[in-house]
């Protein structure tokens, strides 16, 4: 990525939603360190607040609840433009198509799907001209990486909306990123065993042997905001695991 790339976020209004924590912020500092201002959206107060505060003058934030209408049209309220936007914030089950629930199975769709398509929608009337809207689905979408069915289809139906939406709201941009397994705030939460295992299973299984980082898929974020001639695409940032 050139320096001009990077320049075309200065004075520019980024909306990251998730941007609290995890790649979200790895986003938001990136966004920052590039001259944008960043409005950070999440479902927690606290997290939102020292992220705006490590981050300065140059964010701010909103409590936002992606699963509530109205909680999401409030949140852009606070917004007087879109000049890029990315939702990360998502919570859902995943299982085996024999055993899970109808519920489980469709907590990827309610909250990963539908989440980021009601927050474009409530977007749709900020996006400016010349918008980039950056969807996060997840490699499992080509490779299924375990018994996870409802989830894999989820994340197929996330790059298929960033198509038709490519299609349907240029000159506005939107793509899709499919990150794979990434040594981050997530799994920081899960036990050093259960990780441990986890990340020696997707390494085994990927190209580059290793999982990713967060600031790597911030990296293939900030690209997809400013690559001016790139819609309609999905971005596979995940060591080469769709190859394998």
């Amino acid at each position: 990525m050139t320096q001009h790339s990077i320049d075309r976020l200065a004075g520019r209004s980024v909306v990251l939603i998730g941007g609290g924590s995890g790649i979200g912020l790895a986003v938001a500092r990136q966004a920052v360190a590039a001259g944008a201002h960043v409005h950070l959206g999440g479902r927690t107060e606290t997290t939102l607040q020292r992220a705006a505060a490590e981050l300065g003058d140059a964010a701010s934030w909103g409590v936002v609840d992606t699963s509530d209408d109205a909680s999401v049209a409030r949140f852009f309220e606070r917004v007087e433009a879109v000049d890029a936007l990315l939702t990360t914030a998502a919570s859902y089950t995943t299982g085996p198509f024999t055993t899970s629930t109808i519920e489980e199975a469709r907590s990827p769709f309610e909250s990963k799907f539908w989440g980021q398509y009601r927050v474009v929608h409530a977007a749709l009337p900020l996006l400016t001209p010349d918008a980039s809207v950056v969807l996060m689905s997840g490699a499992a979408s080509v490779r299924p990486a375990g018994p996870a069915a409802a989830y894999v289809a989820a994340n197929a139906a996330i790059e298929g909306l960033a198509r038709g939406l490519a299609v349907e709201l240029a000159p506005v941009r939107v793509n899709a990123i499919a990150p794979g397994t990434i040594d981050g705030n997530l799994w920081a939460q899960r036990s050093a065993e259960v990780r441990e295992a986890a990340f020696s299973g997707f390494s085994a299984t990927t190209v580059l042997g290793r999982p990713g980082t967060e600031e790597e898929i911030a990296d293939a974020v900030i690209h997809l905001f400013t690559s001016t001639y790139t819609t309609g695409s999905t971005l596979y940032v995940d060591g080469g695991y769709a190859l394998r």
